[in-house]
């Protein structure tokens, strides 16, 4: 029995040495469906969300943003995560094709060039979430 512990132990520990931590990490234990802020995002302005999701394109430049979509299918709805400019967080290359949870304040946004960049990398015909509307990110992990 006290092997069977140790070995579950051993397990949940390298599962979470796994994740990578980014700013504060997360600490909401639900997430809101990505499918449901694109659909309705007037509804999750100003509140505080996490997300779950696979990233689908990170900022090659400086890594301030992070496209999530609710899968890896073509098509997905895509949220975009956007950091302070001031470079206190930075979403690895590495986050590319991985599981992501992130949490942060969602927020509209007017059009703007990271907007438009973020639009074309991930490539959606409709990007109109990820240009007008985004996630004030303060922590994701990565797994």
């Amino acid at each position: 029995m006290k092997i069977a512990v140790m070995v579950a132990m051993a397990l949940s520990l390298g599962a979470a040495m796994d994740e990578t931590k980014i700013g504060a990490g997360v600490t909401l234990t639900e997430a809101t469906p990505i499918a449901s802020i694109v659909k309705t995002p007037g509804e999750y302005v100003g509140k505080t969300v996490r997300v779950d999701g696979v990233a689908t394109a990170v900022c090659e430049a400086m890594g301030c943003w992070m496209a999530v979509a609710d899968s890896d299918k073509e098509g997905a709805p895509t949220v975009r995560l956007k950091v302070d400019d001031d470079g206190a967080i930075k979403f690895p290359m590495s986050a590319k094709g991985k599981q992501v949870s992130a949490q942060g304040t969602f927020t509209a946004i007017g059009e703007d060039a990271h907007g438009q960049e973020a639009a074309s990398e991930h490539g959606k015909k409709d990007a109109k979430a990820s240009k007008t509307y985004q996630i004030a990110a303060t922590g994701a992990l990565i797994k």
